[in-house]
């Protein structure tokens, strides 16, 4: 499999992922942020009566996405006049890998103030560069790129960080706002890590996106902390901006266990 200028190459009604979708846990698997993003996709496709904005993206990681071949199917499942909650799921061969529920809501023009708190940070042209561990092809290496204005990427504790993707989500096409900020907010658990991610793994089973609007620009913005249990749970929060100001918040929950030789 070779490294492509995108995340997805499509092949027909498919998708296959290239070496930039590995993620860190195991890189026979793809990283969460990049099956979320494709989802996302789907999901804007769906047709509407009216324009409408994704406000909420809940994805569910069914299981390890493997770097095969995907299908991707999406339906509406409640049609209103001013309201649409849509689903998408993802399958490799006949195993459902992954999916994702959606609310979209019609776009209006109220006579309402419009929200204008600045990004309380430091922008990304001043964060610390990342320097990956290696050079091998994978989404925090090679797909997207991270500044931190606060904390690093191996060092355990709340961190602030830009973050930005190098390729498309899927071939000769440019991300949507929706896609920048799904592939990013899965990031939330890997840069705010709570133990060593030498002795453990802390891995999310899902991910959940609150946006009250989209982003401008390339860059998104994590401020983010994990919480963790002896039990071996865990959730992490990021609250999300783009260079203008806050746009939502995400969520992800987490399975927490040491390591095995």
């Amino acid at each position: 499999m070779a490294v492509d200028h995108a995340l997805f190459v499509r092949d027909g009604d498919r998708f296959v992922p290239t070496l930039h979708t590995r993620g860190p846990w195991d890189d026979r698997y793809q990283h969460g942020g990049a099956p979320a993003a494709l989802l996302g996709r789907a999901i804007e496709a769906l047709p509407s009566d009216v324009p409408m904005v994704v406000v909420r993206v809940t994805v569910e990681i069914l299981r390890a996405i493997p770097l095969v071949p995907l299908r991707v199917v999406a339906h509406i499942v409640r049609n209103a006049r001013r309201v649409q909650l849509g689903s998408a799921s993802m399958h490799a061969g006949d195993d459902e890998v992954c999916r994702v529920s959606a609310w979209r809501m019609r776009v209006a023009d109220l006579d309402l103030e419009p929200h204008t708190d600045a990004t309380p940070f430091p922008g990304p042209e001043q964060g610390e560069v990342f320097e990956p561990e290696s050079e091998e092809p994978g989404m925090h290496r090679t797909a997207m790129e991270l500044r931190f204005v606060r904390g690093l990427f191996w060092e355990p504790g709340p961190a602030t960080a830009w973050l930005r993707l190098r390729v498309p989500v899927v071939d000769e096409e440019t991300p949507s706002p929706l896609m920048r900020v799904l592939a990013a907010a899965d990031f939330g658990n890997g840069i705010s890590m709570a133990v060593g991610f030498d002795r453990y793994l802390f891995i999310n089973t899902d991910l959940t996106v609150y946006l009250h609007r989209l982003p401008t620009g390339e860059w998104i913005c994590l401020d983010t902390a994990t919480t963790l249990q002896r039990s071996g749970t865990g959730v992490a929060e990021s609250a999300l901006y783009d260079v203008h100001g806050p746009i939502g918040r995400s969520m992800q929950a987490l399975l927490v266990d040491e390591r095995r030789a």
